[in-house]
């Protein structure tokens, strides 16, 4: 299982500082997420101060950015990286891209399923010379000239990794992408008895074998060496369970579970703006299984313990890796992720 560092977009300045740093005490990769900054202008940073760790945007939202400027984009992350860069890719939720990002909400599975394979048609146009020549319902993209084209490069197999929760979108994650972000609101019952057979009937559709997908996700976590920071880290884990839980496009876990009410009920105080009751309903038991609790050195083996049986691949923890900020615990937790 691989180990990564989840970077919030931060100011570009502290990029190198955290890059140098996360490489130098073992992670395998670094995400950056598109919350308050871009997500890939930091990786530009990464990739020049880094040489061995994997670099993608975890996520990255799709429909603001056309398919054309998204290959653009990876196409030169992939090259300066020298092939380390994996673009990673989500839809966002309507009212983020409606009211936020000012596009249009529109049929997002069929339609990220064009940006992924229009992405593919440009890169094998600029890699092999062939014509661009895609039409889909969204986009229709046919004219490539010379001065536009970057041409090839010695990385053209870019991996694309779409997030991914629901029934739909995990099948076309497994039908034609490299990885799959499962949300952090997830459980190890919801991974084995949904995802992972959702992904196998998108596996089957190119004949592709489970081997040929990774599955990555973010962990919820509380160290508890320290009982004081260990409240702390709760707390953060109950508040951002509850403001997930309240959202409808992630309520297949809490279905599954039984706990369809308590997302009622957090979804009614979210749209009155009573965030800080939300977290009162999370209960011992939802907590119990979204997160895992341990020491430092003990969360490794918890981690492999809870997803044995290949459920993820890759884990990072919900807990932003920041250079100078528990230093012992983070090498301690990499120590027992690099034994076997």
């Amino acid at each position: 299982m691989k180990f990564d560092a989840a970077l919030l977009a931060a100011d570009l300045t502290e990029i190198p500082q955290l890059t140098r740093q996360a490489e130098a005490i073992g992670f395998d990769g670094i995400w950056v997420s598109e919350t308050a900054h871009d997500a890939f202008l930091p990786l530009v940073l990464a990739a020049e101060y880094s040489q061995r760790v994997t670099l993608g945007t975890g996520i990255a939202v799709a429909f603001p950015r056309s398919p054309a400027i998204l290959a653009h984009i990876a196409w030169d992350l992939a090259k300066y990286s020298q092939g380390r860069f994996v673009v990673g890719l989500g839809t966002q939720v309507k009212a983020h891209n409606e009211r936020r990002l000012g596009v249009k909400w529109e049929q997002p599975v069929a339609k990220l399923r064009e940006v992924i394979l229009a992405m593919r048609a440009l890169w094998d146009c600029w890699q092999n010379g062939t014509k661009l020549n895609f039409r889909g319902e969204f986009f229709k993209l046919t004219l490539m000239t010379p001065f536009f084209n970057p041409g090839p490069h010695d990385y053209p197999d870019i991996p694309i990794y779409i997030s991914a929760m629901n029934k739909n979108m995990l099948q076309l994650a497994g039908e034609l992408c490299q990885g799959v972000h499962l949300h952090p609101l997830h459980t190890a019952r919801y991974i084995k008895e949904f995802a992972l057979p959702q992904l196998e009937t998108g596996l089957q559709k190119r004949g592709r074998q489970r081997a040929e997908i990774e599955l990555s996700s973010n962990v919820f976590v509380t160290p508890t060496d320290d009982a004081g920071q260990a409240k702390a880290y709760e707390a953060e884990a109950r508040q951002q369970i509850s403001f997930y839980a309240s959202t409808p496009a992630y309520r297949v876990v809490m279905e599954l579970h039984g706990w369809s009410d308590i997302a009622e009920r957090l979804s009614r105080l979210a749209a009155r703006g009573r965030w800080t009751e939300m977290p009162r309903l999370v209960t011992d038991e939802m907590l119990a299984e979204f997160v895992v609790s341990g020491t430092w050195a003990e969360l490794p083996a918890k981690i492999k313990a809870k997803y044995a049986g290949g459920l993820l691949d890759r884990v990072s923890y919900y807990i932003p890796f920041v250079p100078g900020e528990n230093e012992a615990g983070w090498q301690a937790t990499l120590t027992g992720f690099q034994q076997d």
